[in-house]
């Protein structure tokens, strides 16, 4: 078993976590200006990545630039990891490869105390991704609790490049946005990206 093989009401169940769907967790949250080459590399691809239509596509295109915009506004004081292997619980299924996965320390050549999660919403299917999302987000709160790694919030998104939707896990209490972001407003998806990381100087 891995984290692909959840559904929302399976990692519900195995993990006795309760689910709110009911804020708009990012309300307050403040937009962060792309930088101009993100403009020009988002004006370019993403024509390209959704005629292209494939996830392959739209995680080369549209999230990974994005994603390193992130990283470059926090001074590249995080870590970024693409298609790693996270296991964390191979007995209870907390195994398998992530999509993103965006760790709240500079060393890139292993994961350490990851913060936010990102999937890549399979077959552009934001609500099908999420319980995937969640079980990753249960094992970063494991690993972190392991590594002794006060971190009581974890974030993570859904996203098919296009389309954001993000959430985060408090204790056993998972808070999904009742708002869906689009990729015209990545100054607000920026913002939210950088809020686990506050009060980290970013650099605009």
């Amino acid at each position: 078993m891995a984290y692909s093989d959840f559904s929302l009401a399976k990692v519900k169940n195995d993990f006795t976590l309760t689910l709110d769907e009911s804020h708009n967790l990012f309300a307050d949250t403040k937009p962060v200006l792309p930088s101009a080459t993100l403009k020009t590399l988002l004006s370019d691809y993403i024509p390209l990545a959704t005629s292209i239509s494939t996830e392959k596509a739209r995680s080369e295109f549209l999230i990974a630039p994005i994603l390193a915009e992130v990283r470059r506004l926090l001074n590249n004081q995080i870590s970024l990891f693409s298609g790693n292997e996270f296991n964390v619980d191979i007995q209870r299924g907390l195994q398998g490869f992530c999509d993103y996965i965006i760790s709240g320390s500079k060393e890139q050549l292993y994961i350490t105390a990851p913060v936010t999660i990102i999937f890549e919403a399979k077959k552009e299917d934001i609500i099908g991704g999420l319980g995937q999302c969640v079980a990753a987000m249960v094992a970063a709160q494991l690993f972190n609790q392991n590594k002794g790694n006060k971190v009581e919030r974890i974030y993570g998104s859904v996203t098919t490049g296009t389309n954001w939707k993000f959430l985060f896990l408090e204790g056993t209490i998972v808070y999904i946005d009742e708002i869906e972001y689009y990729i015209k407003e990545v100054d607000k998806i920026l913002g939210i990206l950088l809020q686990p990381f506050q009060p980290v100087l970013i650099a605009v």
